[in-house]
């Protein structure tokens, strides 16, 4: 029962599925067409939209109980058809990412009545809650400087440091060039560093991984490379032809295993003077423009024993200086007072005087 291990089979993988036992796959990881008529050399991408997701369920019901308790499922697709494809697996799975592939198109070229597609869409589901993945195999390490600034205690040790950090779901990894070593004669392939994380993370070590769209088999020179075990299926006798070529090339002997995906590493911003600042420095430089006024002459400080001596004494001054004024004031009342009174008994004399002399 396990001649299927490792073999390519060329023939359709629909009807080739018969071959692989329920319950005996830890992984399916495929690319299959996405119905936008590129040459496979078959009509298999040139179908109408119903009959392409009436396909696609036909082999994704016939694939799903192939796969172990705790198997998953990666699936390549584009946004043209991925939202109804993900209703159709959710019925049956559970979710798990929807990972953007950022393809590094360059820019260039494209519509022009709606923006340029330069990803895929990969769909991540599970057949369980209790699903294998590992994600220290795919941790990508904080670079020296990061290290350094979590040098203190309470970091010292700790795991996520020293492994690195569980990678994003946008995936920026080029797409396969003419000129890139790894190119086969293939429209679609698929970059080696992006099934390898997969494998890694969801296929344990000797595990198996099913394609049901081989292609240029990228998902088998991945598994070879990684200690799995694969099994597939292709339609084009050319490209089983490829396949063959490239397992047996260098390019698919064991690897060590690099938890090392490469990500997009954002360039740290250079540091920028504030506003504020910049304002001084020009007022500075005019100010260094004008000649300088010169500061006004500021009076001798007095002793500061004579200054203390005659603040002591200015209480008792006005103090005096009151006391003064009052007996002036007194004296001055008092000399009123007596002026009034002899002036009084003057005019009465005077008015007695004028006064008749009366008999008695």
């Amino acid at each position: 029962m396990s001649s299927y291990i490792n073999t390519i089979f060329n023939e359709d993988a629909v009807l080739g599925l018969a071959r692989i036992p329920d319950g005996s796959i830890d992984l399916i990881l495929t690319d299959p067409p996405y119905s936008l008529g590129k040459d496979y050399g078959n009509d298999s991408d040139k179908q109408a939209a119903a009959d392409y997701l009436a396909w696609t369920e036909r082999w994704i019901m016939a694939a799903l109980p192939k796969l172990k308790p705790n198997g998953s499922l990666y699936i390549f697709l584009t946004w043209r058809y991925s939202p109804e494809i993900f209703v159709l697996l959710k019925q049956h799975m559970i979710m798990l990412n929807e990972i953007i592939w950022d393809r590094r198109v360059p820019s260039m070229g494209g519509s022009v009545r709606s923006f340029s597609s330069v990803h895929d869409t990969i769909g991540f589901f599970a057949k369980a809650k209790g699903h294998y993945f590992d994600l220290d195999a795919v941790r990508i390490p904080y670079d020296a400087a990061t290290k350094k600034a979590r040098s203190r205690a309470i970091f010292v040790g700790a795991k996520w440091l020293e492994l690195g950090y569980n990678p994003k779901d946008l995936w920026s990894v080029s797409r396969i060039h003419k000129e890139n070593p790894e190119r086969a004669d293939h429209p679609t392939q698929k970059p080696l560093e992006i099934i390898e994380r997969m494998l890694l993370a969801s296929c344990p070590p000797d595990g198996i991984v099913l394609d049901l769209f081989m292609g240029s088999g990228t998902t088998a020179v991945a598994a070879k490379r990684c200690g799995r075990n694969f099994v597939g299926f292709e339609l084009n006798s050319d490209y089983c032809d490829i396949i063959q070529t490239r397992l047996a090339s260098p390019e698919s002997d064991r690897v060590a295993l690099r938890n090392q995906p490469s990500e997009p590493i954002r360039a740290k911003a250079p540091k920028i003077s504030p506003p504020v600042k910049a304002k001084r420095a020009r007022k500075s430089l005019t100010t260094a423009a004008k000649p300088a006024a010169k500061p006004a002459a500021k009076p001798a400080a007095k002793p500061a024993a004579k200054s203390a001596a005659k603040s002591a004494a200015q209480p008792a001054a006005l103090k005096s200086a009151g006391k003064k004024a009052k007996s002036a004031d007194a004296d001055t009342s008092i000399s009123a007072k007596k002026t009034i009174k002899k002036t009084s008994r003057s005019s009465l004399a005077a008015v007695v005087s004028d006064l008749p002399l009366t008999s008695v």
